[in-house]
């Protein structure tokens, strides 16, 4: 009785402990499966990319601008460079690089010392010879009045004509002699041919100079322009009035234009064609800067996407758009480029698959995105 009892109780706590195996085994086969799906979860969240509005951008039909590169440097329209019209010390000169000049204005002297005293010397010319006039004068009237009475001979008279008239082209050439003195007074005076900046200063207070010599460089950046050379063949398709979008070099800021002239002949050697383009002012410009852009000559409707969102790192150019919120890689086929509203686009056709009318794209902001990859848009808070 003592032996089936002892069996008994061992039966017990074998069932008991296989059961407790049992329970254990199935605890662990349901927390390795709750780990299961919870990775499976995090791995799908990570495989979820989130999208700002920004993000995208839409496949339209536009109407883009083509046109040709051009480029060029700024030059002021109106500039001068006043130069030393007789030879001195100059002085009166105090101007500096930058400096605003009105038109009319004295910008230096030339030392007159010298050419004072040529005036007062042509001046006492000019009284002598008159003085000669006067007496040359008087001895013809009393000769006239001697002939009349018959006490001397018309030879006499006419001799005294002659003395008259030597006398009176004496003067005027006193005279003339005075005038280019007095030129020569006012050229040591030297005045701002135009209102506008001073851009260079090429001689110095005190500096001793020679006629024709450059003083100064006056530049009026109240109208620009940019002269540009272009091929004969591309030439052909300007005309006055057509705008351009330009830039300056180094920088992103804009620059309108407008073809002005077009120069009748080519150049010699290259053959180019320059052309002559009207720049709107502004206070960031100044003359010399390099400038290039593009000049619009046609335009033209086609299905088109940004430029940069078009990717090239596999063999064929292609474009990540998205399909029921996904990423999908889809080749295309690029057509013409041009500008619309300031960017720059690209006429594309799909190739396999059909690029539409507002398909979505994924703009160069998101980068490379793996075919496949979910895709869902942050809410927008108001």
């Amino acid at each position: 009785m003592k032996k089936h009892l002892r069996l008994i109780t061992l039966a017990v706590i074998v069932l008991v402990a296989a059961w407790g195996a049992y329970q254990g085994l199935a605890q662990r086969k349901a927390t390795a499966l709750a780990a299961t799906v919870a990775a499976e979860a995090a791995k799908e969240r990570a495989q979820t990319l989130e999208l700002a509005p920004s993000d995208t951008v839409l496949a339209q039909t536009l109407t883009l601008t083509q046109g040709l590169s051009v480029s060029g440097t700024l030059k002021a329209v109106n500039s001068a460079v006043v130069k030393a019209r007789v030879a001195g010390e100059l002085i009166d000169f105090t101007l500096r690089e930058g400096d605003r000049v009105k038109q009319g204005q004295v910008v230096a002297r030339v030392d007159p010392t010298e050419y004072l005293a040529r005036q007062r010397q042509a001046q006492r010319q000019v009284d002598a010879a008159m003085a000669q006039v006067e007496v040359a004068q008087k001895q013809f009237d009393n000769n006239q009045a001697l002939v009349d009475q018959g006490f001397i001979s018309k030879t006499a008279l006419d001799t005294s004509l002659f003395n008259l008239n030597g006398a009176k082209a004496s003067h005027q050439a006193a005279v003339a002699a005075l005038d280019v003195a007095r030129k020569s007074v006012e050229d040591t005076v030297l005045k701002a041919p135009l209102s506008g900046l001073v851009a260079q200063r090429l001689a110095q207070a005190g500096e001793r100079v020679a006629p024709d010599a450059r003083i100064l460089e006056i530049v009026d950046l109240t109208q620009l322009e940019v002269e540009a050379a272009l091929p004969p063949a591309d030439a052909a398709a300007v005309r006055i009035g057509q705008s351009a979008r330009l830039a300056l070099e180094g920088s992103s800021v804009p620059v309108q234009a407008r073809v002005l002239r077009i120069n009748p002949s080519t150049q010699a050697g290259s053959r180019s064609v320059l052309i002559y383009l009207a720049v709107q002012a502004q206070p960031e410009l100044r003359q010399g800067l390099f400038v290039q852009g593009q000049l619009a000559t046609t335009d033209i409707s086609v299905l088109a996407v940004p430029l940069t969102s078009v990717r090239t790192d596999k063999p064929q150019p292609y474009v990540q758009w998205i399909d029921n919120d996904q990423v999908r890689h889809m080749t295309v086929t690029l057509g013409a480029r041009g500008q619309s509203q300031a960017q720059s686009m690209v006429a594309v056709t799909g190739v396999g698959a059909t690029l539409r009318e507002g398909t979505t794209i994924l703009s160069v902001s998101t980068g490379a995105v793996r075919e496949g990859t979910r895709v869902k848009f942050t809410t927008v808070k108001p």
